[in-house]
């Protein structure tokens, strides 16, 4: 598949009295494109967010990364140490709502509305360690119709801000939702995995569930000792599967 041209830049995206930071990468090339919100784990819009929301731009998506901490810690940025962990769980799960972080991915979405080359008539998402938790609550918007969860942990125990779990809210999920997680991520115990699964099956969601062996928590990043590049490529291919859902189009010619 030959990659698009891109141009990124950080751009500021109004919601009510806040201003969410938030990486945009895009082709260059004139044309009409699905857009995809890029979800983030508990370090931030780091680096790795960062080249995953170009590597989706360079498929021909219009890819969007908004800063799930704006309201807690503005221009979190964050590495992997246990200290770092420690902080970006704080943020996470003690100082998130789960109505916030919607409300705040519906503003990322109008705000690629708004954008001449983007195809108004369907979006989808993908989120990684806490945005794959995320991801999973973002998939009830109706805007949403291709969701890429890896690694949500506590989908089935909890919420961010508190309340009933995550997983009670499947019923709701309005598209495709791909899920992905490693046989040997300590954060996530296989019946878990297995009470997702069962849950998507029993309200009809269109859904497919990926177990990798020999992968923890963080396997899809490169940047983390648990990165494991075989699952991960195959990840990838299975995202590229879902999102080709969207209708991706073809550049426009002026000539």
């Amino acid at each position: 598949m030959t990659e698009s041209a891109i141009q990124t830049t950080t751009i500021q995206i109004p919601q009510d009295n806040l201003q969410i930071a938030a990486y945009l990468a895009q082709p260059t090339a004139p044309g009409s494109y699905p857009g995809i919100v890029v979800l983030q784990e508990i370090f931030g819009v780091n680096a790795h967010i960062r080249d995953v929301t170009e590597r989706i731009a360079k498929l021909g998506y219009v890819a969007i990364a908004p800063a799930l901490f704006q309201r807690q810690a503005p221009g979190f940025e964050t590495g992997y140490t246990p200290e770092d962990v420690e902080i970006g769980k704080k943020y996470a799960w003690s100082q998130t709502t789960a109505s916030e972080l919607l409300s705040d991915i519906q503003a990322a979405i109008d705000y690629l509305k708004t954008l001449p080359n983007v195809r108004p008539d369907g979006f989808g998402c993908i989120g990684f360690c806490f945005g794959g938790h995320v991801a999973y609550l973002a998939a009830t918007l109706s805007d949403i119709k291709a969701t890429a969860s890896f690694y949500g942990a506590g989908i089935t125990t909890r919420t961010p801000g508190g309340g009933n779990p995550s997983i009670t809210r499947t019923s709701a999920i309005k598209g495709t939702i791909y899920t992905f997680f490693g046989e040997e991520d300590a954060s996530i115990p296989p019946e878990q995995v297995d009470e997702i699964t069962a849950e998507l099956a029993k309200y009809h969601i269109s859904h497919r569930l990926f177990r990798y062996d020999g992968s923890g928590h963080g396997f899809f990043c490169d940047r983390r000792a648990s990165y494991n590049s075989k699952a991960a490529a195959d990840a990838w291919e299975q995202v590229q599967q879902l999102f080709s859902q969207l209708v991706v189009c073809q550049p426009e010619n002026d000539g």
